[in-house]
């Protein structure tokens, strides 16, 4: 039998344990210039992180309600609740369970004026490789895609498909952004797009180091 009475209570535990744990982390920011500029032009944003970085760059952001594309499957709602209590609003769906819905939400808050975030390699993978998803959203609503990566000091990686990075105790975690870059119109500028994105997310997220996982402690 399922105890789902318990899935809220196991999600205040995990996340008030994750919550303990990023609040020793030390964070170091370049870049940044790249997020007043993108402000200045008066244009949306959105933000996007490869899954396996999630954790220490939803930390570094918190508070500002950013609006997150979140899975509908029942790990995403552990997420979703720790996203919400660190001040995000919550879009859900992904490119396997309610996609049409996610990404419309996502356009809504670009229309509405507000920053959106999201892993386009969630929520199962193929690792490090952009699905179409969030440039579409950028297309419609002309918004400029900045892409975020972090670096840990010290981490733990989880054997999971995505290899998560969580920084250990007292890391120092570097978060990195890029210039941001425009998506063009049509299914070309979309394909061109797509791997202009996964440039920008690997140098962001290991800038000299070549490979998943290296340069990070």
């Amino acid at each position: 039998m399922k105890l789902q009475w318990a899935e809220p209570l196991v999600a205040r535990v995990t996340a008030g344990l994750v919550r303990l744990l990023a609040s020793t982390w030390r964070y170091r920011v370049a870049g940044w210039e790249h997020v007043r500029a993108a402000r200045a032009a008066g244009r949306p944003i959105v933000y996007l992180l490869w899954h396996s970085r999630l954790l220490p760059l939803i930390h570094s952001r918190r508070g500002e309600g950013v609006a997150l594309l979140i899975s509908r499957h029942r790990d995403g709602g552990y997420l979703a609740e720790l996203c919400e209590r660190w001040g995000y609003q919550v879009v859900r769906g992904s490119s396997r369970r309610g996609g049409a819905v996610g990404l419309r939400g996502l356009i809504r808050y670009l229309q509405e004026g507000t920053e959106v975030g999201t892993t386009p390699d969630g929520p199962q993978g193929p690792a490090e490789r952009v699905k179409p998803g969030a440039l579409v959203a950028a297309q419609h609503a002309r918004a400029f895609v900045i892409a975020m990566g972090a670096r840990a000091s010290s981490a733990w990686w989880i054997q999971s498909w995505d290899r998560l990075c969580i920084p250990r105790p007292f890391a120092t975690v570097d978060v990195v952004y890029s210039p941001p870059l425009e998506i063009a119109d049509g299914k070309d500028g979309l394909r061109r797009g797509i791997a202009e994105v996964e440039r920008a997310l690997h140098d962001v997220t290991y800038g000299g180091e070549e490979g998943r996982g290296t340069g990070d402690g």
